[in-house]
């Protein structure tokens, strides 16, 4: 065989498994084209599929009119996306990317292609050379997208008088803004952070079960020239501000079964003169107690409690292991030490009481207590008798307003999350609501509920954050700004439990199953905009190629979908928002001179279905969250899946995460900006090793500095960030050892006078990758007469 023939052999062998490529293809378009169609889908998919088949075909004989057919269906797709979507980039790439590669690689065909009018390599060259041009401009996008919403202004000049320098609490301090007013760390110099110093804990959390095993979710409290952090095991350090040399441990040896962590520790300054615990670091575990440890030593105070430690299973009743513990650090203020709590979710009725106790700081003596269904009971239960079992929890962080007297409680769900049909009035008044109580008594004042008889987990999971914001009359309304998982954002006078932005009672989707019911109508903040909580439809299901796209359109129309609040049923529905998000524990900051209100957000659809009970019973059905819930105690098992491709891709369009700025004056997104790339991630679990900046799910919260820095660490990569506030542009990064769900927090220390930022990196939730480190960056010292 000559060199002719030989390269006519090879070139046929190309063209018939091109050609046998794209009729399969074809087929499994026009297939399940079909069955879309038949679900009341779009008719593009099987329209394609014939397209392929046929073109292929031609392919497969070596004719010309397979490259001319095949062109024909790329034009048509590229109009259908265009008229589906727009220039909405992301859709268009799920759309258009796959297709073009095609379309390539037959234009390099083309010239071989020996029957019907040839095509020249002069004509099919050129047109392969524009669509690799186009190929390459996409990925490069792909890479710089750009910001989803451009910021127009600078931000706003406020005067700030917050100049505390030290970080005493969860959220810095007790009006959860996560702002700190150090500036030595700017946009300017920020690019020249480097890492200061690492501490390892030796704490490295366990990731099984799935969802909810142990998870490091620290974020560090600063007192002084020592750094105190806590880890999922409860264990506490004390380390140097400057070195990060560990000055004392205490261990707890505290225990659980599952969702070992530990968010955040307390101080308190001791109003007594007992020299051995003047300053104490306030601790609660996974096992139910409240600890109090000597800040210089580490040692347990003994005036407090028994020898230091409070049981807080006390008047609770029974206490399975690991059905009730503290997630989110203890609030301590005015002598208090107030105490939420979570419990196991979706696992039956009448599970420990959601009471909100405070004790006080110096004897670890209860204060008060608010059992939210019987007001009367103040303190400890009589004896034989428990808090009411069963009641919505409080268990994320509260707000405080000391001058106001008045602290803030999110609340959540009476368990289980998705049937209420078993619920007491006093669960449906303060289910998934922001409460007021009364700091001295602990007697309510106001309320405000986010969702009514709330079937859908959407309890309130992030700190209320307290900020002055203009009425538009030049005065200054102390406000409370509340955001959800639904999207939404609540902005009340905290005063009052007020709303200041309006909120609107909509009417939603009905019918529940037998034994439940839901809600006529439920509240938006229309006053306020909502993030990442637009209505799905088929056109916005997503892949990475036509034929995961072509699944999640199938799976989307299967799923019965009403938008907002589809109720729960025994048919498989899609709830979007989903539980996981928009904005979650990990809370929000404030850029106070700016009066910008600084948000992640997760995007993450769940498909849900009740199980009627002699089915769930047959079932393990062990989860909480992910998985088969049993509810017992209830008709109806749920199980819930987040909604995704057969890849492990969310099945809507990116972004899946996001970081918004919004003007609380104007009450106006600003900028928005993807957060978080697959580098760490991918289809199949696989990492992509990709910075490709899709926006990916965040746990975690943003803090900002006065310096006009927004730092950010909680997104599936293993990058922690700083953001420009006023563009929301990624000014800085840097590679952790693993991922984070803290948030960053900033300090001066009064030995060196050097900023510090701090995080705590023990691992991204979607990351088997776990470890135990505590970096601290800075800038580095003054050389060559260079500031710092």
């Amino acid at each position: 065989m000559n060199e002719k023939e030989k390269t006519s052999s090879w070139v046929s062998t190309v063209s018939i498994l091109v050609g046998l490529l794209m009729v399969v293809a074809g087929i499994g378009l026009f297939g399940g084209g079909i069955y879309l169609i038949l679900l009341g889908g779009s008719w593009y998919f099987s329209l394609a599929g014939i397209g392929l088949v046929i073109a292929g075909g031609l392919v497969m004989a070596r004719h010309v009119l397979g490259f001319w057919l095949y062109t024909v269906v790329f034009v048509g797709t590229a109009l259908w996306a265009w008229w589906e979507v727009g220039l909405d980039f992301w859709p268009q790439v799920s759309r258009l990317f796959a297709p073009a590669v095609l379309l390539f690689l037959l234009a390099l065909l083309a010239p071989a292609l020996r029957r019907g009018k040839p095509i020249s390599g002069g004509t099919a060259y050129p047109v392969a050379a524009v669509i690799l041009l186009g190929l390459a401009a996409t990925i490069f996008h792909a890479f710089h997208p750009g910001p989803i919403i451009a910021s127009k202004t600078e931000p706003p000049s406020l005067t700030v008088t917050d100049q505390a320098r030290e970080w005493h609490h969860y959220g810095r301090q007790q009006d959860g803004t996560r702002y700190a007013p150090q500036d030595q760390i700017t946009p300017d110099n920020v690019g020249r952070l480097e890492v200061a110093w690492t501490f390892r804990t030796g704490d490295v959390p366990n990731a099984n079960p799935p969802g909810a095993g142990g998870e490091d979710q620290n974020t560090p409290i600063q007192v002084g020239d020592t750094l105190y952090v806590c880890t999922v095991h409860n264990k506490v350090f004390a380390l140097d501000a400057d070195s990060g040399e560990q000055k004392w441990s205490f261990d707890p040896e505290a225990s659980s079964p599952l969702w070992q962590r530990c968010r955040g520790l307390g101080y308190y300054r001791a109003s007594d003169n007992d020299e051995t615990c003047a300053g104490r670091i306030v601790l609660s575990t996974i096992d139910a107690r409240l600890i109090e440890l000597d800040a210089q030593t580490g040692a347990l105070c003994p005036s407090f409690g028994d020898g230091g430690t409070v049981d807080l299973k006390q008047g609770m009743g029974e206490v399975k292991p690991g059905f009730y513990f503290q997630t989110s650090a203890p609030t301590v203020t005015q002598g208090l030490i107030i105490i939420g709590g979570w419990v196991f979710d979706n696992m039956m009725i009448g599970e420990p009481s959601g009471v909100i106790r405070a004790f006080h700081a110096d004897s670890g003596e209860l204060a008060w207590a608010w059992d939210l269904a019987n007001p009367t009971l103040t303190g400890l239960p009589p004896e034989g008798e428990t808090y009411t079992r069963g009641t919505p929890n409080v268990w994320s962080t509260p707000a405080v307003d000391e001058e106001l007297g008045l602290i803030y409680l999110p609340t959540g769900n009476a368990t289980p999350d998705f049937f209420g049909g078993h619920r007491t009035d006093a669960d449906e008044d303060y289910s998934s609501s922001i409460v007021a109580l009364d700091l001295g008594t602990g007697q309510e004042r106001w309320k405000f509920q986010t969702v009514h008889h709330d079937i859908w987990d959407y309890d309130v999971p992030s700190q209320p954050t307290l900020f002055d914001v203009d009425d538009g009359s030049g005065n200054a309304v102390p406000a409370l700004i509340q955001t959800t998982k639904r999207g939404q954002i609540f902005m009340l006078d905290r005063r009052t439990g007020t709303p200041i932005a309006e909120v609107e009672e909509r009417p939603v989707p009905q019918g529940a199953v037998d034994g439940d019911w839901t809600s006529p109508t439920q509240p938006y903040s229309v006053g306020m905009p909502a993030i990442g909580a637009e209505k799905l439809s088929e056109a916005a299901m997503w892949g990475a190629t036509p034929f995961d796209q072509l699944y999640c359109r199938i799976q989307f129309r299967k799923l019965r979908y009403e938008g907002d609040f589809t109720p729960p049923g025994l048919t498989p529905s899609l709830q979007w928002p989903g539980y996981f998000g928009g904005m979650n524990w990990g809370s929000n900051t404030i850029y106070k001179p700016g009066g910008y209100l600084i948000v992640n957000d997760t995007r993450s659809p769940q498909r849900v279905l009740l199980v009627p009970r002699e089915e769930a019973d047959k079932e393990d059905a062990s989860a909480s969250h992910t998985g088969l819930s049993p509810q017992h105690g209830t008709p109806y098992g749920a199980s819930k899946y987040v909604f995704m491709s057969p890849l492990g891709v969310p099945c809507q369009k990116p972004p899946y995460g996001t970081l918004s700025a919004i003007d609380l004056n104007r009450r106006e997104v600003v900028w928005q900006v993807p957060l978080g790339t697959v580098e760490d991630t991918g289809p199949l679990g696989l990492k992509m090793h990709l910075p490709i900046p899709v926006g990916m799910p965040t746990v975690g919260g943003p803090m900002s500095t006065a310096s006009g820095l927004v730092f950010y660490a909680g997104t599936l990569d293993y990058n922690i960030r700083a953001m420009d506030v006023a563009s929301g542009e990624t000014v800085w990064k840097h590679r952790l050892p693993v991922g984070s769900q803290g948030t960053p927090m900033t300090y001066t220390s009064p030995a060196s006078g050097k900023q510090y930022l701090v995080i705590s990196a023990g691992g991204s939730r979607q990351s088997p990758a776990r470890g135990d480190y505590i970096v601290a960056f800075a800038l580095p010292d003054k050389q060559d007469g260079a500031a710092r």
